[in-house]
């Protein structure tokens, strides 16, 4: 589990696909000081996709494979040497979530359709998925590229968010233009409450059809 709290950028260093299918294995280098304590097997969201570290290559850089399944359903599929990415180790109990409760599955790739500075911050306004936009909700939270952030509006598929200047100085978030292309992860509370919804309406429907 994550927070959605960027804690360091870090770069794609190598990219090398595994012998016998077309998974991949990468190659990423951290700040100094982000991988310690980090252990052979341990999560690490990378622009929002949960990667687990394979091997380590030095004190300031892991190995991770990704899967065709991945590279086809995020953005990691598009990366290239030096690809500047957004970190965050897992979450620990008893640490602060100054975000939101993330789980490094991201659902879907979302576009960049606009970018406006709105009263110090700026407004950026992405185009979901079809498939994704009835679970994202005005005043709830969201993961782009990893990154928390607070829905401010919601028109069918598009969703705009306010970006502080912090968020833009500290994460891959102040590099994206118009087009750009970044993973989107929906809010979990949202997902269940979408599943029990339908499971109830099924229920409804079987207890309907044994009445009559």
């Amino acid at each position: 589990m994550f927070t959605g709290i960027v804690t360091g950028l870090g770069s794609v260093a190598k990219i090398s696909p595994l012998e016998g299918g077309s998974d991949m294995r990468l190659t990423i280098i951290t700040p100094e000081g982000f991988l310690t304590g980090a252990v052979t097997g341990a999560s690490i969201a990378c622009s929002g996709c949960c990667l687990t570290v394979v091997e380590f290559a030095g004190d300031t850089a892991f190995v991770a494979e990704v899967s065709a399944e991945t590279l086809s359903k995020t953005t990691l599929g598009s990366w290239q040497q030096n690809s500047v990415i957004n970190l965050e180790r897992a979450l620990k109990v008893g640490d602060e979530l100054g975000g939101h409760i993330v789980s490094g599955h991201v659902d879907g790739v979302a576009e960049l359709i606009s970018i406006l500075p709105e009263h110090g911050s700026t407004r950026m306004r992405f185009r979901a998925p079809s498939h994704l936009a009835c679970y994202i909700a005005q005043k709830g939270s969201i993961a782009v590229d990893g990154v928390s952030l607070t829905v401010n509006e919601v028109e069918n598929e598009v969703f705009g968010v306010n970006i502080i200047p912090h968020t833009c100085a500290v994460t891959t978030i102040g590099t994206l233009v118009a087009g750009s292309l970044v993973n989107i992860e929906i809010d979990m509370l949202a997902r269940y409450v979408a599943r029990l919804s339908v499971t109830r309406d099924f229920e409804a429907e079987n207890e309907l059809k044994a009445a009559l």
